[in-house]
């Protein structure tokens, strides 16, 4: 797989004393501390830490969904102060579910990063190996960044009302939970359903027993679409619809973007239109 890395590779780097950065990004929605709070008790040795609302994200406004992308200038300089230039290799990994440390994978990968992948099941997966934790809080020489970014991995919400339109040729994903999908229920936002048009593929259904699927799985899971379709993917505020994105590119599609705004930033347009089929 070229974006998930397994446990034993990360333990061959290690122990071979390769140059490269761990980041923790472990963190709980319901709980903004805790995983701050966890990494500070313990963590694999070396990794720095990424919050997800204050480095992996810019403060809520008006528009832009519940965590627009952090100002990407901003982003630079916390890579350079934890010592993380362009050729580092980075190897990224939350408490295992994929979505957080989705979000910084996604947000390398749009600065221009070569080699940014994701520990196949997580700190979860290296406590259950019982391996060694540290406490201690690493500090780097800094490091210059030069931002490549990459807007063709990127969808804004006019780019995607001309696609629910049909004004232009492209196939929204909802990432979320299919009764969110479908408006049944919403816990979060305030319109309950989902971009007119989208199809649902949540994003969990690409994990099982706490890790990635397969090349193959994957394939499966998105066998209807073509390889060559451009592909738009959101999901409430575009956190765990990086998972989708980066299973599709393992899958061999090319074209795929993520709508960062998500249905949260949809929802913040009052002449957007939302479809609910739970009320049909």
């Amino acid at each position: 797989m070229k974006y998930i890395i397994e446990l034993e590779e990360l333990q061959k780097m290690m122990q071979k004393g390769e140059e490269f950065r761990l980041i923790d990004c472990r963190f709980y929605l319901g709980s903004p501390e805790k995983g701050r709070e966890e990494y500070q008790k313990g963590h694999i040795p070396g990794s720095i830490y990424l919050d997800l609302e204050k480095d992996l994200s810019s403060p809520v406004r008006e528009h832009g969904g519940r965590h627009p992308l952090p100002h990407m200038e901003g982003f630079k300089s916390t890579l350079e102060k934890a010592g993380i230039d362009p050729d580092m290799k980075v190897v990224i990994y939350d408490g295992g579910d994929g979505a957080f440390a989705g979000r910084c994978w996604w947000l390398l990968k749009y600065a221009g990063h070569k080699e940014a992948f994701i520990l196949n099941g997580g700190y979860q997966l290296w406590l259950d190996e019982d391996l060694p934790i540290d406490k201690e809080i690493p500090s780097y020489e800094p490091r210059n960044y030069e931002l490549h970014i990459k807007n063709d991995m990127l969808a804004g919400c006019e780019e995607v009302k001309e696609v629910s339109e049909g004004k232009k040729n492209a196939i929204l994903i909802d990432s979320r939970s299919y009764s969110r999908y479908i408006g049944k229920e919403e816990p979060i936002d305030k319109i309950a359903g989902h971009i007119p048009g989208a199809v649902n593929k949540d994003w969990s259904e690409g994990f099982e027993d706490g890790k990635w699927k397969t090349i193959e799985d994957q394939i499966e899971r998105f066998s209807e679409f073509q390889k060559e379709d451009p592909l738009i993917v959101y999901c409430g505020s575009g956190v765990t619809a990086t998972p989708n994105v980066l299973s599709l590119l393992e899958a061999g599609y090319k074209n795929v973007k993520l709508y960062a705004g998500s249905y949260s930033d949809w929802v913040s347009y009052p002449e957007n239109p939302v479809e609910n089929i739970s009320k049909k």
